[in-house]
């Protein structure tokens, strides 16, 4: 699985953090998401498919 953010799309809701929170954070000035892994590990994937699903931007894609 690979990971990309579309920070234009991002609204920092926070949304993602709470679901996988080993695979995104939040920038403190503005809570736009941080991607920390474009490439997660597989145990990881559920919770990322959840962070991309919950997020009311749509601003994580996956491939």
């Amino acid at each position: 699985m690979k990971v990309t953010i579309d920070e234009d799309k991002c609204c920092g809701a926070g949304s993602c953090v709470l679901a996988a929170p080993e695979v995104f954070d939040q920038r403190d000035e503005d809570g736009i998401v941080v991607l920390l892994d474009t490439e997660p590990a597989e145990d990881q994937h559920p919770a990322v498919r959840d962070a991309a699903a919950v997020c009311p931007a749509a601003a994580i894609v996956l491939d």
